[in-house]
């Protein structure tokens, strides 16, 4: 099969040296120099283009598959709509026009489209409750994604992602020094994330999967269970209110605080796929070992 990887950066990546390993073509597609060839040194084809723009994806050659999963670098809502929406109609558009169009689309979406549920258990049968601009844009982006390949023929489906860590994005210092504050995180290592995309595109045709790990975890028990592996002092918590009253959050802190959720991988476990990082402890032992002999 051969795949392409829209926005091709952090998991995409390691999707693509998946793919690769696993007898398939993937190619790459970033915008710049550096994300180029990160994508050339990852192993793989990458080729320059833009998913808003319909001309720049003809460099793109003809595929099995699209993933889309570029960024809007963190940016505001009117950002996010620019790639998410307008981006990804275009992307599907410009393939699925094609004479060799694809046969489906995997759109990389994130649990942020839950919204609140007050540590209640979530999948994906559960109304979404979008509770900022950006997570409105998501829940579109997701509806553009499930309906305008079938006017192509293409199967559209999406995947939503708990929050990433995994190398260069573990970081220790967040858990492990200062103050922590209660609530629930879902978390997902890098490559479960690739493993799950992949898993979707080769193993299964279910519209939607929720990519999470086996055990959404406190923050608190996270960041004592990181301080003892490592061998440091555990952080002191806070209360959620106290944080609150801060002034110094950013809206996306502010949002993680006061939305709480456990998010379920059931589907994703009774239809096959294994995963190499089951919970945050076999997750981030890399990390620890890697800290304690810097220490």
């Amino acid at each position: 099969m051969r795949v392409a990887i829209l926005g091709c950066g952090y998991v995409g990546l390691e999707l693509g040296r998946q793919l690769a390993a696993t007898g398939h073509e993937p190619i790459g597609v970033r915008r710049s120099d550096d994300g180029l060839a990160a994508i050339r040194e990852a192993g793989f084809d990458a080729v320059r283009a833009d998913v808003t723009d319909a001309e720049s994806l003809d460099a793109v050659p003809d595929v099995d598959a699209v993933v889309f999963a570029a960024s809007s670098g963190g940016r505001d809502a009117d950002a996010a709509r620019q790639v998410y929406v307008e981006g990804l109609r275009t992307a599907i558009d410009a393939f699925g026009e094609r004479e060799h169009a694809p046969t489906q689309l995997v759109y990389t979406s994130s649990t942020g489209v839950y919204g609140d549920h007050d540590g209640e258990w979530v999948d994906e049968d559960t109304p979404l409750r979008p509770t900022t601009e950006k997570t409105e844009v998501l829940v579109e982006a997701e509806r553009v994604a499930r309906e305008r390949p079938a006017e192509h023929g293409m199967a559209g489906r999406v995947v939503r992602f708990a929050g990433l860590y995994g190398p260069d994005r573990y970081r220790l210092e967040r858990y492990t020094t200062g103050s922590v504050v209660e609530g629930y995180l879902n978390m997902l290592h890098r490559d479960d994330a690739a493993g799950i995309v992949r898993f979707a595109l080769t193993e299964t045709d279910e519209p939607l999967l929720l990519a999470v790990d086996d055990e959404p975890v406190d923050r608190r028990d996270l960041a004592a269970w990181l301080a003892d592996a490592c061998g440091v002092a555990r952080p002191a918590t806070v209360p959620r209110a106290d944080r609150l009253a801060a002034d110094d959050l950013s809206e996306a802190a502010r949002r993680r605080l006061t939305t709480s959720k456990r998010c379920s991988n059931a589907l994703v476990r009774d239809l096959g796929y294994e995963y190499a990082y089951p919970t945050y402890r076999e997750g981030y032992m890399d990390a620890v070992r890697a800290y304690r002999a810097g220490r």
